[in-house]
């Protein structure tokens, strides 16, 4: 804890002109305030706020805020009033005081209201005077600094969460990466301490292992750019935990596979030895392609301005190298707390970024928490939603994500067992775009389990994971199922009834290695009913060998670049039509595959022939599946009907294959004369109210 002179000389060492008496006055004030009372780990209270001023002291803070910082408890934690402090330390420090309480005392109901509350007031205050924000800043990475103390687990994990969401976005928003780069790894350490303890300890490893590389590396650097004439310092760091893990979850790699987890920093006395700098070290060493940043032409809303370059040395490491000039760096480590001189007499910031200025609009005109966080969290996150449970637990997803990435992202089986949802008290279809601050309610059921479909409007990983793996199973026990129907009906036709070990030689002889590979590749035409036979049985087909596979049905219309009599077969994946680009497909000893030019499919196709087709001029006629999302509502496929009807298409196969809540999905298979008559057909669909979506499969 500094001892109160120390605290003193520190502010002086910046600001000869401060007020060392009110400073000495509040450091006094302080201690006696808080008394006899305790932090959890066993210190006295008032070493808090003591600290609290020892980190603003980093950022040059004026003595009003440094006083601020001693104060910032003792109307909340203590008995001593607001007209107390400004009739002892002025009206401006009083403001600031009260601007941090107010930012503490949070007395709304609900999970969503109080996340809500405290972000509205934190940025009223800060928007005030940004001094408010700076302490409280300070303020929360004390307290990380001190969690591991706290010995209620479920509390810790909550302050590590509300850090990692809203304070340290809030500190990088502002420029402050120093203070960003702490929280994070204090919170990391808390909420992930198995992936923490992980890299920390193979972090150590390759310290252990590559010797002095850091300081090696650097000093080349240091040398490079000296021998062509500039001044410079370099630094070099490995990257800290939480920084690695991001880039592990973002590019879905090991920590083996990472290739820049070490970084360097090179001061340069001007913006123009930035660039020379640049160049030198582009001459020298390979650069990664795409990895160049220039923040200095295009600063970050924020001020940031650096330039970022990965390149490659010499011991085949990638390295990423900052470069900035004296004037960036004290800006990158300050922030905006670098651009306010409060030794004027107002006693103002100069300036306010302008995203601050917009989100005081939204706050000042805003009632509703939801509305509230929609518009402060879009500011802070441009690429995340956040979005919360009924009772109020908070969810970051990426943008664009529905009901389902929501549901899975609350738990697996959440997602399984998902019928339905309401957002915002309203029941949506799944496939609805969630925004920031929606409250999200699943419908569940335990007979539901997940739908193919869904993987057409979810994108999060760990959903999309988990559908395919529960089809992937799925899928297999009914084709396991459809394989034993079809092997009775082939074990039917044999002279003996098959016994084990008969199975086991024809399992041999098949190249299959248990009864379920055997079902598979019956119920999947891997295997004709011949082979089965004869393996089974060797001779029980007479000779005649394997059964020929059944005809197939070739479809009549007209198409042009296969040669007159060649059998070929639409796909049934895209169902082409006259009028759409189509492309054929050639395997040996198959019909050709008629194909849509967009189809999916193709790219299962790569290996084989392409062959250039075109509808004939004379063609017409074709099937076209479509996917109906309607109301459900009496008379509603009736509506859907008409339509067909009066654009005179007929429907050959219509089914029901998804329900949700007050909508209804419908697969229909419809004949229509060309692919213009198909689109003025999804054109007067999208016209009906009942109808939510029309598209073609």
């Amino acid at each position: 804890m500094l001892r109160q002179y120390e605290l003193v000389e520190r502010v002086k060492r910046y600001d000869p002109d401060a007020d060392e008496a009110m400073i000495n006055r509040a450091y006094v004030f302080s201690v006696q305030k808080h008394g006899s009372q305790k932090r959890a780990s066993g210190d006295p209270y008032f070493s808090h706020p003591i600290e609290v001023a020892g980190i603003l002291t980093d950022l040059y803070l004026d003595d009003q805020t440094i006083v601020t910082a001693l104060l910032h408890d003792t109307i909340e934690d203590t008995l001593v009033t607001h007209d107390e402090i400004e009739s002892v330390f002025g009206k401006d420090v009083a403001r600031l005081v009260d601007g941090v309480t107010k930012l503490s005392k949070i007395e709304a109901q609900s999970e969503t209201e109080r996340a809500a509350e405290n972000l509205r007031k934190f940025l009223l205050a800060m928007s005030d005077d940004i001094r408010v924000l700076l302490v409280k800043l300070a303020d929360r990475l004390h307290n990380m600094r001190t969690l591991h103390f706290i010995k209620n687990e479920e509390k810790r994990r909550r302050i590590a969460r509300e850090t990692m969401d809203i304070y340290a976005p809030l500190a990088e928003r502002i420029g402050m990466y120093d203070f960003m780069r702490e929280m994070q790894l204090l919170a990391f350490r808390e909420l992930e301490p198995e992936a923490y303890d992980s890299i920390t300890r193979r972090l150590e490893q390759l310290k252990e292992g590559g010797g002095d590389k850091v300081a090696r590396i650097a000093s080349g650097l240091q040398m490079l750019l000296g021998n062509a004439g500039i001044r410079v310092t370099v630094s070099g760091r490995e990257k800290h935990p939480y920084s690695i893990w991001r880039k592990m979850q973002e590019r879905h790699i090991s920590f083996e596979q990472l290739t820049d987890v070490m970084a360097f920093r090179v001061i340069t006395d001007s913006t123009e030895d930035c660039y020379r700098a640049l160049g030198i070290i582009h001459q020298k060493h390979k650069m990664v392609p795409g990895r160049f940043k220039d923040y200095i032409s295009t600063p970050k809303r924020n001020g940031y301005r650096s330039l970022h370059t990965t390149v490659i040395m010499s011991e085949n490491a990638r390295i990423e190298v900052q470069i900035r000039s004296r004037e960036m760096h004290r800006d990158s480590e300050f922030g905006l707390a670098a651009h306010w001189a409060y030794k004027q007499s107002e006693g103002k910031p100069d300036g306010q970024a302008g995203w601050l200025r917009d989100l005081v609009e939204i706050l000042e005109q805003s009632q509703d928490p939801d509305e509230l966080l929609e518009h402060t969290r879009m500011a802070m996150y441009q690429d995340r939603i956040f979005a919360f449970t009924p009772k109020g637990e908070l969810h970051q997803l990426p943008k664009g994500s529905t009901p389902v990435d929501f549901a899975y992202a609350v738990h697996t089986s959440l997602g399984n067992q998902t019928v339905g949802a309401k957002v915002n008290g309203r029941v949506v279809p799944l496939r609805t775009t969630l925004e920031n601050g929606d409250q999200v309610d699943i419908l569940k059921s335990d007979g539901q389990e997940p739908q193919p479909g869904w993987l057409t409007f979810a994108i999060t990983g760990k959903a999309r994971a988990a559908i395919r793996r529960y089809i992937r199973h799925k899928q297999r026990d009914e084709t396991i199922a459809l394989g034993e129907k079809l092997f009775e009906e082939i074990a039917s036709r044999l002279p003996v009834e098959v016994g084990e070990k008969a199975m086991k030689a024809g399992l041999k002889r098949l190249k299959l290695t248990d009864r379920a590979g055997l079902m598979i590749a019956i119920a999947t035409h891997r295997v004709t009913d011949g082979e089965v036979m004869e393996a089974l049985i060797p001779g029980s087909t007479s000779g005649e060998g394997a059964e020929e596979a059944h005809p197939r049905q070739h479809n009549p219309v007209s198409i042009r670049g296969l040669t007159p009599g060649i059998a070929y077969q639409l796909g049934d994946c895209c169902h082409p039509v006259p009028g759409d680009r189509i492309v054929g497909i050639r395997r040996t000893g198959e019909p050709i595959e008629v194909h849509t030019i967009d189809c999916s499919s193709l790219e299962a196709g790569a290996d084989a022939d392409w062959v250039d087709l075109a509808w004939d001029v004379k063609s017409k006629g074709g099937t076209a599946r479509l996917s109906i999302i309607v109301k459900n509502q009496p008379g509603a496929l009736a509506s859907v009907a008409n339509i067909f009807g009066a654009n005179k298409a007929n429907i050959l196969n219509l089914q029901l294959v998804n329900r949700e809540g007050p909508f209804h999905t419908d697969i229909i298979d419809l004949e229509v004369q060309d692919a213009a008559h198909l689109m003025r057909i999804l054109s007067a669909l999208r016209s009906l109210e009942i109808v939510v979506q029309a598209d073609r499969v």
